[in-house]
Formats: C-alpha cells, sequence, structure tokens
C-alpha cells in the first residue's frame, strides 16, 4: 500500500493535492500517471456519492492502493444553491469558465453583496484496499463578485471573493489559498482519517 491515485486528469488540482498530502510519505499520482482513464458516469445526487463512485470506480483497477476522488463545485446561495453538483458541466461540459464566471455575473446584476453569499464544497472519497470507503466534506464561504479577477486560480476562483482577504482566490497566492480552500480543508480532514488507518 504504497502509493495515493488521485482519480483526477487535473494538473493543477494535482498541484494542490501533492502539496498538501507532502508528508504522507507516499507516492501520489493521477489515475492517468497511474495508467488508467476510465469512463466514469457520475451520477450521484450529491458531491459525496460522486466522490465515492468515482473513487470506487478507479479503485476496481488499482485494488492494492488507496484511490481518492473528489467532487466539488459551487453553490450560489441565491441561486437556490446552483451551479452545485453540476458546476463542471454548468453550461456545457466544454464551456470555458470565462463563459461560466461571466453568465453567473450577468445573473447575479444588481443583487446586492449580502444577498450573493456563496461557497465552494469539495467532498473526498477514500476506497481503502480493504474494500471501505471514507468520505470527508470540506467548504470555504464567501461571495459572488461583481467582476472577474486574478490570474492564480482555475474555474469559479475568478469570481469567488473572500471577505477575509478582500480579493478573489484567483487573487490568491497558490500557498495563501491552500490554507482556507474548500479542497485544502477536505485534503487536511482525509489527511487525518488516512494517519488513523
Amino acid at each position: 500500500m504504497s502509493r495515493i491515485i488521485f482519480a483526477t486528469g487535473n494538473a493543477d488540482k494535482m498541484k494542490e493535492i501533492r502539496m498538501i498530502l507532502s508528508d504522507m510519505g507516499m507516492e501520489i499520482l493521477s489515475m492517468k500517471e497511474a495508467g488508467a482513464n476510465p469512463d466514469i458516469v457520475e451520477d450521484g445526487t450529491t458531491f459525496e456519492e460522486n466522490a465515492r463512485i468515482k473513487a470506487q470506480s478507479v479503485a476496481k483497477l488499482f485494488p492494492d492502493d488507496i484511490v481518492l476522488a473528489d467532487d466539488s463545485g459551487l453553490e450560489i446561495d441565491y441561486l437556490n444553491g446552483e451551479p452545485g453538483i453540476y458546476s463542471a458541466r454548468y453550461l456545457g461540459e466544454d464551456t470555458s469558465y470565462e463563459i461560466k464566471n461571466q453568465k453567473l455575473i450577468e445573473r447575479l446584476f444588481g443583487v446586492p453583496k449580502e444577498q450573493r453569499t456563496a461557497r465552494f464544497v469539495c467532498a473526498i472519497a477514500a476506497a481503502l484496499p480493504d474494500g471501505s470507503t471514507k468520505t470527508v466534506r470540506g467548504t470555504i464561504e464567501g461571495y459572488i463578485g461583481e467582476k472577474s479577477a486574478g490570474e492564480n486560480g482555475f474555474g469559479y476562483d475568478p469570481i469567488f471573493y473572500v471577505d477575509e482577504y478582500g480579493c478573489s482566490t484567483a487573487q490568491l497566492l497558490p500557498e495563501e489559498k491552500n490554507k482556507i480552500s474548500h479542497r485544502g480543508n477536505a485534503l487536511r480532514a482525509m489527511r487525518e482519517e488516512l494517519k488513523r488507518i
């Protein structure tokens, strides 16, 4: 059990994962680096269900390794939690985040800041060699800004602002973002779970 396989092909995500799990003393690979790219149907109704589906699907290919998978997204209160579990597929799979972000800003046009509350959610599931699974959730609270700003993040980062820093998460340095991000919080919680095993 020397490896952690993460069910993603996203290089930005892998950077974040490796930074946070660096003290685990295990090789950390994306599923692509491990030689797999299965077609996974994420048909769960929650972030946790989708993370579990991904982890269990990839674990079938690597039964001796710990397989982690995450499902994350943006929930905007004014839009009844949209885009939620459909964050990656919002406005279509191949739509750029520039277009998605612009559309969300347009949908919130004229809405006062106190009603623009939002959070990033990240659920991480671990499929373990003994066949069991563990799931954790991390969040970060913020609000949707009136314009995109910042080059450091990806996805919805340029429109997600955090009061504590007075800027978008795309304007934070990677180290700052990892300290407070939903994925950072979930990865730290999962790291503690794995250390108990």
